[in-house]
């Protein structure tokens, strides 16, 4: 990968380009800066880019990702130190969603942890785990991770693979052709496969809310396997506007947006990822204040809202109460192709938590009316046993 600099005020910062730089500019993609690198963030519009991904299937490039591997003698008790789920208990094969957890109870990144079976493709051993974190927050998550695991748990940053999404409800008739044996996984399972003679490291898991895959392959493979996925009718490219909309319209919290680490798991509606044994056992950061919160001291709770009208509200508008006092923020906003309205996630305090209650927005100057929602948006389409 070549690097890019572009002046920041007094720094120059140097933007990565991703192992499909060259086939995203050669497809027409605009490309912008974002967690570090130079990204798509549309091909032919964020609208029919999301509505093609909702109907057909989207390939995503999000090889900024953090892919790590985590091996050693318990590594899975190790690493419940630091994240709220049970990891102990992760089949192989099996995958879960966690979070990386602050001393105060906040949030430092979430993430999707899987255990490895043998033969995996990444040459270690069976039992080690594999980790995706977000793209903005790797170096900072290596950085907590190194500096508060033991030294016999080792870490591996896997910079040369790519990751490729292939979301949408015609994925796995795509991904099948070219890749059999796939159709096997239901969401939240992993396993090892082979194309052209490359590993692939293939979960069916995702960021959209439809069915859909995750690819992990080495970066020089990247290009080849784009172009047999893009070969499908099914496929089209599909850029960083239109993955955005589609997990807002999922539901689906965004780092750096609607969490960070002045926020908790209770309060950001994340009480799943918080496994009973964890709970009652504890050992995980801010395990009091986070119990605590969920028997009833939260103050804030993340809700989904309608927006009347067809102006959306942007990541920043104010809630504010009769007397036009802040009292909550929304932290992502936008209008939602596939409901055909104006769609945000916020924090409100509890007492307006509920659904169907009114809420009024602040934004440059202007007031919204908007009603608290259940979330998701639009209905996972998650493929599970037996489906």
């Amino acid at each position: 990968m070549s690097d890019h600099q572009i002046e920041d005020g007094e720094e120059t910062l140097e933007l990565q380009q991703l192992p499909l730089d060259s086939w995203h500019r050669a497809r027409g993609g605009r490309m912008v800066p974002f967690a570090g690198y130079e990204m798509p963030v549309q091909y032919e519009g964020i609208m029919a880019e999301h509505l093609w991904t909702r109907d057909h299937a989207g390939l995503f490039d999000v090889s900024h990702m953090g892919q790590l591997l985590f091996s050693g003698p318990q590594v899975d008790a190790q690493l419940e130190t630091l994240l709220p789920g049970d990891i102990k208990g992760l089949g192989e094969g099996r995958m879960r969603y966690s979070l990386l957890l602050a001393e105060n109870g906040g949030i430092h990144d979430d993430l999707m942890v899987t255990r490895l079976p043998g033969g995996n493709g990444f040459e270690t051993e069976a039992g080690d785990l594999y980790m995706v974190v977000n793209g903005a927050c790797k170096w900072d998550d290596i950085g907590v991770f190194r500096e508060l695991l033991p030294d016999e748990v080792g870490i591996s940053h896997l910079d040369e693979q790519a990751l490729l999404a292939l979301q949408g409800p015609e994925a796995v008739n795509a991904l099948e052709r070219i890749v059999p044996g796939v159709a096997s996984l239901v969401v939240m399972t992993a396993a090892a496969f082979e194309w052209n003679g490359n590993p692939l490291w293939v979960s069916r898991s995702g960021y959209t809310g439809e069915d859909g895959f995750e690819i992990s392959l080495p970066g020089e493979a990247a290009e080849a396997f784009a172009e047999a996925l893009c070969a499908q009718p099914e496929v089209k490219p599909i850029g960083l506007g239109a993955r955005d909309s589609l997990r807002l319209e999922a539901g689906l919290p965004l780092y750096g947006h609607d969490l960070d680490l002045e926020t908790t798991p209770v309060a950001a509606d994340l009480g799943f990822a918080l496994s009973k044994r964890r709970r009652e056992e504890g050992g995980f950061p801010g395990h009091a204040r986070i119990i605590a919160e969920r028997e009833g001291a939260a103050i804030v709770k993340r809700v989904g809202l309608i927006v009347e009208g067809r102006q959306p509200v942007r990541e920043g508008a104010a809630v504010v109460d009769a007397d036009g006092t802040e009292v909550g923020k929304v932290t992502s906003g936008g209008f939602a192709p596939s409901v055909q309205k104006p769609i945000a996630m916020a924090y409100v305090p509890v007492a307006l938590a509920a659904p169907g209650t009114r809420i009024t927005l602040a934004q440059r100057g202007k007031v919204h009316h908007a009603e608290v929602v259940p979330m998701p948006f639009v209905p996972h389409r998650y493929v599970r046993k037996g489906n």
